[in-house]
C-alpha cells in the first residue's frame, strides 16, 4: 500500500500514530510489542515525536522489545552508529528497560559471528517462528533498504535471518536483517521523502522486477502488510 502526504511532517506524524497503535494492539494481544528500528535520516523526526509527552505517555515502554533492521559495524558511540542516534533522540528519553534493547553490535566480536548470535537472540526473545510486530525501514536513493544494497550477495539469502558482510563501496562491514526475516513481520512501514528518492521509488513500485538493482522490491510480507509513507516529492514520478 502507498500513502502520499503533502509534507514530511505529516508522514512522521502518521508513522508515530502507527507505532503507538501497533504497540497498544500487540501488548493487549500478547503482552509485549517488538519493533525493529531503522537508521538514516528518515526516522529522526519520528523518534523525536515518540519522545514527546504526546506519544511517550500513550505507550507502555516497559513492554517493548527494540531491535534494529541494520547497522554499520562501528562502536555504539560512533557518530555513524544507528544505535547511537536512536539512543540520543528516543531511547534515552523514554522509560524502556535496558534489557529490552538489542543493539546490532558487540565489541570484540567479528560481524559474521555476531550476525549468527543476533539471529539466536531473535529466536530466544520472539520464538522460532519470530515475527516482528513493526518493521520500520527507509529507502535509499539507490533503492536499497536496511543494508540490502544493490548487487550484493546478501540479496540472494534464503534462510539466514541476519547477515554481515563487507560493503566495498563504503569500505566497511554492515550487519542486516535479511529479506526472508523482514518479510515475516506483521507490519512493514517504509518511510521515504524528497526529490532524490523519486526515481528509485518509481522503479521499486512500478518498474520491472529487478531486486538486484532495486533491493526494496524484495519487500513482500508473507502474512503481514507493507506500507510506504512518502511525500509528494518522492512520489512525483508515480
Amino acid at each position: 500500500m502507498l500513502k502520499i502526504f503533502p509534507s514530511q511532517e505529516e508522514i512522521l506524524r502518521k508513522a508515530a500514530e502507527i507505532f503507538s497503535q501497533s504497540a497498544k494492539d500487540a501488548i493487549k494481544e500478547k503482552g509485549y510489542f517488538s519493533v525493529s528500528l531503522t537508521g538514516g535520516s528518515s526516522p529522526k523526526g519520528l523518534y523525536q515525536l515518540l519522545a514527546t509527552d504526546e506519544y511517550k505517555k500513550q505507550i507502555d515502554w516497559s513492554k517493548i522489545l527494540v531491535f534494529w533492521g541494520d547497522e554499520r559495524w562501528v562502536p555504539l558511540d560512533h557518530e555513524l552508529s544507528n544505535t547511537k542516534m536512536a539512543y540520543e533522540i528516543l531511547l534515552n528519553h523514554v522509560p524502556i528497560p535496558q534489557e529490552n534493547i538489542f543493539p546490532m553490535y558487540k565489541e570484540g566480536v567479528k560481524p559474521e559471528v555476531y550476525a549468527a548470535a543476533y539471529e539466536t537472540q531473535l529466536k530466544e526473545k520472539l520464538g522460532d517462528d519470530a515475527t516482528i510486530d513493526l518493521m520500520l525501514l527507509g529507502m535509499g536513493d539507490d533503492g536499497h533498504t536496511a543494508s540490502l544494497f544493490p548487487q550484493t550477495e546478501v540479496l540472494n539469502e534464503e534462510k539466514a535471518w541476519v547477515s554481515a558482510y563487507y560493503l566495498n563501496s563504503q569500505e566497511m562491514y554492515r550487519i542486516t536483517l535479511t529479506a526472508p526475516f523482514i518479510n515475516r513481520a506483521k507490519n512493514i512501514v517504509v518511510i521515504t521523502f524528497g526529490d532524490a528518492k523519486a526515481p528509485a521509488l518509481k522503479q521499486v513500485l512500478k518498474g520491472e522486477y529487478d531486486p538486484a538493482t532495486y533491493p526494496s522490491q524484495l519487500l513482500d510480507p508473507v502474512n503481514g502488510e507493507l506500507l510506504y509513507l512518502v511525500d509528494q516529492k518522492a512520489a512525483k514520478f508515480l
